[in-house]
């Protein structure tokens, strides 16, 4: 992440932290879950996606049944966590009040906390360990936007990141 700077400081230690708490270790892993936060956080500058969220209104498959929901659980975290039903299972998961508290997801601990419960919680460690970028991507983005971008963060991770 060339372009990440300073924040870098901040979230190395967590990342260090839960990547290790969630397994999210050796090189593949490691390779692909960079990728990928890099692609979602624009280099960890964002942990709270910047489009409004009304385009989630109304979507029963994210859980959103409550009117507001689209924008009250917009994407956040390192991963853009998305959706009342992914809030849901992150509150009951950790023990942490996310459903109530959405906005604590933009803070780096739980931004880089959230990313790496995901991950785990849908399989990606195994997805990674056959370095299945396009299968990763669509379980996180539902898609494969920003593919190509995806692609040079993981080259970058494999030049950096041996064996």
């Amino acid at each position: 992440m060339p372009n990440a700077g300073s924040r870098a400081a901040t979230y190395l230690p967590l990342l260090n932290q839960f990547m290790t708490k969630y397994n999210i270790t050796g090189r593949m892993r490691e390779c692909h879950f960079l990728a990928q936060i890099a692609h979602e956080s624009g280099e960890l500058r964002y942990t709270k996606e910047l489009a409004s969220g009304r385009e989630y209104e109304g979507r029963r498959d994210l859980g959103n049944v409550k009117a507001g929901d689209g924008v009250r659980y917009k994407g956040r975290g390192l991963i853009q966590i998305t959706g009342r039903n992914n809030y849901t299972r992150l509150s009951r998961a950790t023990g942490v009040d996310f459903v109530n508290n959405p906005q604590l997801l933009e803070l780096p601990r739980w931004a880089v906390m959230s990313a790496c419960w995901y991950w785990n919680e849908h399989g990606l460690n195994q997805l990674a360990d056959k370095d299945a970028l396009t299968a990763i991507t669509r379980k996180i983005n539902g898609g494969t936007n920003g593919l190509q971008e995806r692609l040079k963060y993981l080259s970058r991770a494999k030049k950096v990141i041996k064996e």
